[in-house]
């Protein structure tokens, strides 16, 4: 993997001063839409639907590297790339891989609702 780091702290606190007191609600909402996202992925690989497996990587990376989580939307973007590769056997791990990352990162980012 990269030596990315899990949040880009200095990209977080400009969203945090860009949002003042909306700042908890988009993490609120960031981490909810994330486990939604992370279903997702899970559904489509279960359907063998590399193509709604790619669509759905790929936004979610959006929104990883929006709130400034960029080891996260790095493997979005692996994901999306095997999914438009039709390559979902790889496709498993990926979403492991995700769905760990996305723990690390929602337990930083907890820190900053405390």
């Amino acid at each position: 993997m990269t030596d990315k780091p899990h949040l880009d702290q200095e990209a977080l606190a400009e969203l945090q001063d860009v949002m003042e007191d909306e700042f908890d609600i988009l993490i609120n909402t960031y981490i909810k839409d994330s486990s939604d996202r992370i279903a997702h992925l899970r559904s489509a690989l279960d359907q063998d639907d590399a193509d709604r497996f790619s669509k759905s990587a790929h936004s979610f990376k959006g929104s990883c590297i929006n709130i400034g989580a960029p080891r996260l939307g790095e493997l979005c973007s692996e994901a999306e790339k095997a999914g438009r590769e039709n390559r979902l056997v790889e496709a498993g791990a990926m979403v492991d891989a995700i769905e760990n990352e996305f723990r690390q990162v929602e337990q930083t980012l907890r820190g900053f609702l405390e």
